[in-house]
């Protein structure tokens, strides 16, 4: 049985440190891989990006497989979130081997950082060392196949999507080959999720699955985003970060065609993308249970456009998953709230 998740992939695990209250707003994720490792990749196209150990992820370099991946609020200053990842890999033995005792590892753990700085009202409340073990322990514990909580969680506890709150959201799709491929997003975009005209938002007209909102019902939610926003000041920093995975046999190139497709998921949903403001990130993962088709060059393909779609899909679950905020950092209501429901999850 699937529950429409990153989770799906089997072997990965998904766990989430939530910080709130006296002054914080924030969170780190963690994609725990099975022991051993899954190939991974990157695709970096936003303007500002807040990234750690990419370039260990490109195919020319030494690295074949990662442990883990972390998203994380608190910008730069978040990451330091994996190194409490990279210490619980290591207290397991898990990482790049560097020496002739199994405990001498190096684990590789990518990183990448959405801003959500003060939004709490604390500019000095961000992921630390302690926010990231937290995750992996979380991730850890976690059963496999288990659902992946969605919304303020995580690194999306201090998400925005352009003026609404923003979030974390998954999904996860089933080729006619049996082979899975599902995706996280965590949800921080400068651009809008939403047709300014009537409300809707992009991915679901995307999908081809969304009743417009009533004129009256719009024209209410955009006096309450025109308030929050006055109240707000000039828009911040942002990001939105994915993970794209699957149970396919892959290459390391293969999976970095992957993350490149999968953006094409998120420039449906969120428009305008990849400015410089925002630092827009997307990993992969391959677990390699399932193998491509040799006798068909263009197996990739379906892989390639599933990703971009389980990517549009879990933007629209996180900015439905979101609730509201109104606190000292700022105000940013929820989708829900302003149109109660209209059209149903991604």
């Amino acid at each position: 049985m699937t529950v429409d998740a990153l989770t799906d992939v089997a072997g990965l695990r998904v766990g989430h440190a939530t910080r709130t209250g006296e002054g914080w707003l924030t969170g780190t994720t963690v994609v725990l891989a099975p022991p051993g490792g899954a190939i991974a990749a990157v695709d970096v196209r936003g303007g500002g990006p807040g990234t750690k150990e990419t370039d260990a992820l490109d195919p020319r370099n030494l690295v074949q497989k990662v442990e883990a991946v972390v998203l994380t609020g608190g910008s730069a200053y978040g990451l330091d979130s994996a190194s409490g990842v990279m210490a619980w890999l290591e207290e397991r033995g898990r990482g790049v081997r560097v020496g002739a005792d199994h405990a001498q590892v190096v684990p590789v753990v990518p990183a990448a950082s959405v801003f959500d700085l003060g939004r709490g009202g604390d500019f000095r409340a961000r992921p630390d060392a302690s926010t990231g073990r937290a995750a992996v322990e979380a991730a850890a514990a976690g059963e496999p196949g288990a659902p992946v909580p969605e919304g303020c969680v995580g690194a999306g506890t201090g998400a925005v999507a352009g003026t609404l709150k923003g979030g974390i959201g998954s999904a996860s799709t089933v080729l006619d080959s049996g082979i899975t491929v599902a995706a996280l997003v965590v949800v921080n975009a400068a651009g809008s999720v939403m047709q300014p005209e009537t409300g809707a938002l992009y991915g679901e007209l995307m999908q081809g699955r969304t009743p417009y909102p009533s004129v009256e019902v719009h024209e209410a939610a955009r006096r309450r985003l025109a308030e929050a926003t006055a109240k707000n000041g000039p828009p911040p920093l942002h990001t939105t970060l994915a993970v794209v995975a699957t149970d396919a046999d892959i290459t390391r190139a293969q999976a970095q065609k992957l993350a490149g497709t999968a953006h094409d998921g998120i420039a449906r949903a969120v428009r305008p993308v990849h400015l410089l403001s925002d630092g827009d990130t997307v990993f992969a993962l391959a677990t390699g249970a399932r193998p491509l088709a040799d006798e068909n060059p263009f197996a990739l393909n379906a892989i390639l456009a599933a990703g971009a779609d389980v990517v549009t899909r879990a933007i629209v679950r996180a900015v439905r998953a979101a609730e509201s905020v109104d606190g000292a950092g700022g105000v940013w209501p929820a989708y829900e709230e302003l149109y109660g429901g209209i059209g149903g999850r991604g």
